[in-house]
């Protein structure tokens, strides 16, 4: 039976998602896989959350395996106002709203927000999660160009004077200031403040996505843009996947109290609630003071890494003009730009007959642009493991290259 003409239009444009597609292709034995964002399981707390998890159910066990309001446990809402009360943010509960991790606050910002044909601006590059979540609202997504300091506030600017002059109005900026997912890179302070001013100037406002603001190596933080906004134009995403557990699932929203009361509504026709056992084993875990140690753990474990992986990398790859890499100082991710006349995915087939993986670029822009470039992740892997993918890495590009200038003699060769 042909399905194909019940599903609404909606469901016929949405996407699966390229990095969980790419994730079956490279489930072989011996593969190292540059291609997940997967924190690294051997940083997971799992014997202090043993004895977290049987208090829970020893305690409130009855309590904690019901159904929960939709808006959250109000006791995680209390630590949470203190975890961001150290970074400059001030809210008050009704500013918050406990979702399934981030994710699920993206596709709750498209249901409240976005009708069809909608124009939302990110970053080019930007989170692949983002552009299905916003692709099966059938938003148009428009991109601004980004260099080492992240999002350009002129070419924003430039953007929207654009679309102002057709006539159309964006309904939010999207961008993920901290360590961006794919490229690593961070917006520079001043540029933070540009943006802000951008937005209030043409009455914009501004999601922020900060999974990995807390996992900084080097440097001075920058503030999180919601701790400068003066007048309510900024939303921010938080969760606990890359600071405390991915198999949690569980993140919160800040917004003006209108704007979390319509996303408690759109929450509701999701999911009812999110997990009332996670969030009580979660308040306990932060009431005992374990976040900021578990994240020293990682922020150790993810230097070491990023730091081997940039020396392999300086040490193996081709010296070609073009291929660069970005150096961040914090988060999951490296983003390798080839030489322009090089192609990602014809690159990431060779890759995989070396068994090594990578995701290519194009899935992180929603025009699928970005075709010479492609992400690593170097959270997930084994020091081991980090090194031999960069050798086997290393050689597919130099094989790459050396069949493009075998195909370029040859047509050239009378």
């Amino acid at each position: 039976m042909d399905y194909t003409p019940y599903f609404s239009k909606n469901a016929l444009r949405m996407k699966r998602s390229e990095i969980r597609e790419l994730l079956k292709l490279v489930n072989q034995p011996d593969m190292i896989s540059f291609a997940g964002g997967l924190p690294a399981p051997d940083v997971f707390p799992v014997e202090e959350l043993r004895e977290i998890v049987d208090e829970v159910l020893k305690e409130e066990g009855r309590k904690a395996l019901q159904y929960s309001p939709t808006e959250g446990d109000p006791r995680l809402k209390e630590e949470l106002i203190k975890l961001m009360a150290k970074e400059g943010i001030s809210a008050r509960p009704e500013n918050i709203l406990i979702v399934t991790a981030s994710q699920q606050g993206l596709d709750l910002l498209g249901k409240i927000f976005i009708d069809r044909k909608d124009t939302v601006i990110m970053e080019s590059p930007s989170y692949v999660g983002a552009i299905q979540a916003f692709n099966s609202y059938s938003a148009n997504m428009e991109t601004v160009d980004c260099d080492d300091d992240g999002m350009i506030p002129e070419a924003l600017e430039d953007k929207l004077r654009f679309l102002f002059e057709k006539g159309i109005k964006p309904k939010f900026i999207y961008l993920i200031p901290d360590f961006q997912n794919p490229s690593g890179v961070t917006l520079s302070g001043e540029r933070r403040q540009q943006i802000l001013e951008i937005a209030e100037k043409y009455k914009m406002i501004v999601v922020e996505d900060t999974p990995y603001r807390q996992l900084r190596f080097e440097g001075k933080p920058e503030p999180p843009l919601k701790s400068l906004d003066k007048n309510g134009r900024v939303i921010s995403l938080f969760t606990f996947s890359k600071i405390f557990l991915p198999g949690f699932r569980l993140g919160w929203i800040v917004a003006p109290e209108k704007i979390i009361e319509k996303l408690v509504m759109a929450k509701q026709s999701a999911d009812l609630c999110t997990s009332a056992f996670v969030q009580a084993i979660t308040y306990r875990y932060l009431k005992r003071g374990h976040l900021d140690s578990q994240i020293k753990k990682i922020v150790k474990e993810y230097r070491e890494k990023r730091d081997l992986m940039l020396n392999m990398f300086e040490k193996y790859m081709p010296k070609l003009n073009g291929l660069k890499w970005t150096k961040p100082k914090g988060g999951l991710f490296l983003w390798v730009t080839l030489p322009s006349y090089m192609n990602s995915r014809e690159l990431f087939v060779r890759a995989v007959e070396k068994k090594v993986a990578f995701v290519v670029g194009s899935a992180f822009h929603p025009h699928e642009k970005c075709e010479n470039s492609f992400r690593v992740n170097f959270s997930y892997s084994s020091p081991k493991e980090i090194e031999e993918g960069a050798k086997r890495l290393a050689r597919a590009i130099e094989e790459y290259e050396a069949e493009i200038k075998r195909k370029e003699f040859t047509v050239i060769t009378p």
